[in-house]
C-alpha cells in the first residue's frame, strides 16, 4: 500500500532529547516504523512482510523521503547500465532467494563473477580466485553477482507489493522530528513533514550515514576519512577473448582500481584516488578517461606517476590535458617499458582488427575499453565509520526502542565490495531476532530482545571492516620493504592451491549448507569476505619469512 502525503510543513529537526505529549495531534499507533528506502530498509520490509507470523502480528511502516516510484517505473536500455552497482555474495543471493525477493529481480541484468584477479600496482604479484576451485553445487553461478542497485531495489519494491498488505510504504516523506512519548515505555514519536505523528513500538534507522535515527537514539560513532575519491562510471568495451565473468582490481598506491563485468561488452568501474586527480580526470574530456582507465591496469606505477602529475599540473593550469596529448605521452612511456603496441599490456587502441588469435597473457588483464556511457561519470567520498551501538538505550541519555542497519550502523571502503552485502546481514539477523521474539511473546522493541542481533552483527561487521581498512592502509604505500613483503605473500598463497582454497573455506563457511534463516547462517560461503581473509593471510605469511625490518613494517600496518 502507498500512501502520499497531502501537504508539507517545514519543521526543524529535533536531536535533543525531550518529551512530547501525542494526544495534540493525529497520530498513528505501529509496531516497526523503518526511517529509509534504500536497499536495507527495502530488503527488512521485505523479510516483514514475507512471514507469516510477522504479517500475522506486526502492522509496518516504512517512510522514505524521496519518490520510489522513480524506482519502481525505473528501465534502461538492455546495453546500458546505472553507474552504481554491487556484488552480492552467495549468502546474500541466499537470503533474498529465502524472502522471495530475487525472482523479482531482471536476472538479465545480473552477472555470475566466476573468477577474480587481484594484483600488486608496484610488484605485480597476484592472487587469483575462482568458483571451479571449490566444491561449490554450480561453479557456473559465480562466487558472487553483480547488478545494479536500481535493478536491486525496483525487485525489492515489486516483492513488496505481491505480499499480502502488511507493510506500508510511505515515501516522499521527510522525518522532521523524533521525540520520545512521556510515558514509562517511552515509545518514539516520529513526525513527518506533512503533518502525521507515527508512535512505534521499535524504531528502525536505515537512513544512511547521516543518520536522524542514530542521532535521536544519542549514539556515537568513531572514524576517519581516507582522503580518498571514488570514481564510477559504466564502461564500454569489446567483447573478451574469454567468456567476460572475471573481475579485475589492481592496488594502486593512489588506491584500488576495479573492473566488474555486467555484460559481454558493459562493465562497471570503481577507482578510489586521490580527490584532486579525480577532480581533474572528471573535468577532462572523457576519451582522456578512457584512456587513464586502461593505462591504470597496464602501465608500471612509476609511469602512472608521472601521467598524475601531468594532469594536476595541466588542470591548475586551466588547460586540462587532451586525448592527444595523452596518447603521445603514453605511446613513448610504453616504448621505453619495451610494451609492445600489439601486447595486452598496451594501454593505447590496437591497430587493425580485434579478432583472431588472443595474445599471450591477454586473459591476466580486463579488456581495452572503448567508450564511457554518457551521464554515469560520478564520485564520492570514501571514509571509514562505525557506530559504538547498534541500539538505543535510556542510558547516558539517549533513546531507547530503536536499532540501526546497513549505512546507518557503518560505512566500509568499496574495495572488497562488502558494504550492501554487510547491510543485507544485518536485515537477516534484525528479521530473525524479531521473529523469535514474536513467537516467544516477547516485546520487539526492547533492549533485551534485540540484543542477540547486537552481539551478532557488531563482532562480524567490525572484522570485515578492520581487514578491509588494514589492506586498504598497507596497500596504500610504496615502502620497498612493505612492498616486498605484501607481494611474497601474496605470491606464495597463489601457488599453494590447497592452502589457498582452505583458507577461502574457513573464511566464509561452506556454500552447500542454509542461510542463517534455516539455522547455518554463520557457515554460508561468502567469497568476498574469503578473498580479504586470503590476502591477510598471505601477508602473514609473508612476514614470517620476511627479514626483521620488513617484518616490523608490516607489524605497523597490521596492528
Amino acid at each position: 500500500m502507498i500512501l502520499r502525503p497531502t501537504a508539507r510543513s517545514s519543521l526543524p529537526f529535533a536531536r535533543s532529547r525531550c518529551y512530547a505529549s501525542f494526544a495534540t495531534r493525529p497520530q498513528h499507533d505501529v509496531d516497526v516504523l523503518i526511517v529509509g528506502g534504500g536497499p536495507a530498509g527495502l530488503a527488512l520490509a521485505s523479510t516483514l512482510g514475507s512471514s507469516e507470523t510477522l504479517r500475522s502480528n506486526l502492522k509496518t511502516v516504512l517512510v522514505e523521503a524521496g519518490d520510489l516510484s522513480k524506482v519502481r517505473n525505473w528501465t534502461c536500455d538492455a546495453s546500458s547500465f546505472s553507474n552504481r552497482v554491487s556484488s552480492l555474495t552467495n549468502a546474500s543471493q541466499l537470503f533474498l532467494q529465502e524472502i522471495g525477493a530475487w525472482k523479482h529481480l531482471d536476472n538479465s541484468r545480473t552477472c555470475a563473477v566466476q573468477d577474480m584477479k587481484v594484483w600488486d600496482g608496484i610488484s605485480d604479484s597476484r592472487i587469483e580466485f575462482s568458483s571451479s576451485e571449490l566444491n561449490l553445487p554450480n561453479p557456473e553461478a559465480g562466487m558472487s553477482r553483480l547488478t545494479e542497485n536500481l535493478n536491486l531495489q525496483r525487485g525489492l519494491l515489486n516483492h513488496l507489493e505481491s505480499l499480502p498488505s502488511s507493510v506500508t510504504l510511505k515515501d516522499r516523506s521527510k522525518v522532521t522530528k523524533i521525540v520520545p512519548e512521556e510515558s514509562p515505555s517511552a515509545w518514539p514519536l516520529v513526525h513527518l513533514d506533512n503533518g502525521d505523528v507515527y508512535r512505534t513500538r521499535l524504531l528502525v534507522g536505515a537512513d544512511g550515514f547521516n543518520s536522524p535515527v542514530r542521532s535521536y537514539a544519542g549514539i556515537s560513532s568513531f572514524g576517519w576519512s581516507y582522503d580518498t575519491q571514488a570514481i564510477v562510471s559504466t564502461m564500454t568495451h569489446h567483447p573478451s577473448y574469454y567468456a567476460h565473468t572475471t573481475a579485475f582490481q589492481r592496488f594502486l598506491p593512489t588506491g584500488p582500481i576495479a573492473f566488474l563485468p555486467l555484460s559481454p561488452t558493459t562493465s562497471s568501474l570503481v577507482w578510489s584516488t586521490q580527490p584532486p586527480l579525480a577532480k581533474a580526470l572528471q573535468a577532462a574530456e572523457p576519451s582522456v578517461l578512457v584512456t587513464m582507465i586502461n593505462a591504470a591496469f597496464r602501465l608500471p606505477d612509476v609511469s602512472m606517476q608521472y601521467l598524475h602529475k601531468l594532469i594536476l599540473q595541466l588542470h591548475k593550469k586551466g588547460t586540462p590535458i587532451t586525448l592527444l596529448q595523452l596518447q603521445e605521452e603514453l605511446a613513448w612511456r610504453e616504448r621505453s617499458h619495451n610494451i609492445s603496441s600489439h601486447s595486452p599490456y598496451s594501454s593505447l587502441p590496437p591497430e587493425g582488427s580485434n579478432e583472431g588469435v588472443p595474445p599471450i597473457d591477454s586473459d591476466m588483464l580486463p579488456p581495452l575499453i572503448t567508450s564511457i556511457q554518457p551521464d554515469t561519470i560520478a564520485s564520492f567520498p570514501l571514509r571509514f565509520n562505525h557506530a559504538d551501538a547498534y541500539l538505543g538505550s535510556l542510558v547516558d541519555g539517549g533513546n531507547g526502542r530503536t536499532v540501526l542497519v546497513g549505512d546507518a550502523a557503518h560505512t566500509i571502503h568499496p574495495l572488497a565490495g562488502q558494504g550492501l552485502n554487510l547491510g543485507l546481514g544485518d536485515v537477516e539477523c534484525l528479521g530473525r531476532c524479531i521473529e523469535n521474539t514474536i513467537e516467544q511473546g516477547g516485546d520487539i522493541g526492547s533492549h533485551t530482545a534485540l540484543l542477540p542481533y547486537s552481539t551478532e552483527r557488531y563482532f562480524e561487521n567490525h572484522k570485515m571492516m578492520s581487514a578491509v581498512d588494514k589492506l586498504h592502509k598497507l596497500y596504500s604505500t610504496r615502502s620497498e620493504p612493505v612492498v616486498w613483503a605484501r607481494s611474497v605473500g601474496l605470491e606464495i598463497v597463489n601457488e599453494l592451491d590447497s592452502v589457498k582454497a582452505a583458507i577461502m573455506m574457513t573464511a566464509g563457511g561452506d556454500a552447500n549448507k542454509t542461510s542463517s534463516r534455516s539455522g547455518g547462517g554463520g557457515a554460508v560461503w561468502d567469497f568476498a569476505g574469503s578473498s580479504v581473509q586470503a590476502v591477510v593471510a598471505g601477508l602473514n605469511v609473508a612476514e614470517r619469512l620476511g627479514k626483521a625490518a620488513a617484518g616490523s613494517l608490516l607489524q605497523r600496518f597490521s596492528k
